[in-house]
């Protein structure tokens, strides 16, 4: 992790930024103590396995009652 003070990362931004996309923690501080961290943001989320979703619901056992009912009751129970 690069530790820089805000002077410092006010002055170098743009670079700290690409040491971040690489994947560096840059620690920011004023005074001394830490007041800021710059990481990488998260990426996006992956896509839906549509078909693998598929494939896990048709190998589940089948409720023998409906899901419906089932959450009534709990609901009912719990009042």
């Amino acid at each position: 992790m690069i530790t820089v003070s805000l002077a410092e990362a006010k002055a170098r931004l743009g670079e700290l930024l690409e040491k971040a996309e690489a994947g560096e923690d840059v620690l920011v501080t004023r005074d001394g103590k830490a007041v800021a961290r710059i990481s990488a943001a998260e990426t996006g989320k992956r896509p839906i396995d549509f078909e693998g979703l598929a494939s896990l619901r048709a190998s589940m056992p089948r409720l023998k009652r409906a899901s419906s009912e089932i959450l009534r009751e709990v609901r009912d129970e719990s009042r």
